[in-house]
């Protein structure tokens, strides 16, 4: 099944999702950028609710969201029921962040570190695929839950 993810940014994390967006698109993954479109400023949790209730209603798909350091976007973008961003600082928590959580949402920092590295831990969350272990869906089915409690 081919990929899909949605992706937004704000002023700080812009050139980075520019880079994130055509290294995505290098690997064949489509993409939907649903801005910001330029270095103007603007504010993040405008554009993690965007991306975060697309992700949340094309089941399957994924989102990209980049601010500053990735800690507001993602704690916006778990706001929306149905999703689970994760702001991962290496490629090791990229990929548990996927393995064990199942996180459709990953969330970056373009002041954070470069876009190197932002590719390098991108990667790995593309890469990683949820756990089959009933521990691990059993957590992640408690996390869903608690939308539900509220």
């Amino acid at each position: 099944m081919a990929m899909k993810f949605y992706i937004g940014s704000d002023h700080a994390g812009y050139d980075t999702k520019e880079k994130l967006q055509r290294y995505l698109q290098r690997k064949g993954i489509e993409t939907v950028d649903l801005g910001a479109h330029s270095k103007e400023r603007v504010d993040y949790p405008d554009f993690a609710q965007k991306v975060a209730k697309k992700v949340a209603k094309d089941k399957g798909s994924f989102g990209l969201l980049v601010c500053g350091t990735g800690i507001g976007m993602s704690m916006a973008a778990n706001k929306v029921k149905g999703i689970r961003a994760a702001n991962p600082f290496d490629s090791y928590t990229a990929k548990k962040a996927r393995e064990h959580n199942d996180a459709n949402i990953i969330c970056l920092g373009g002041r954070s570190y470069d876009a190197r590295r932002a590719s390098s831990i991108l990667g790995a969350f593309i890469s990683a695929k949820p756990g089959k272990e009933k521990r691990h869906k059993a957590r992640v089915a408690k996390i869903m839950k608690l939308e539900k409690k509220q």
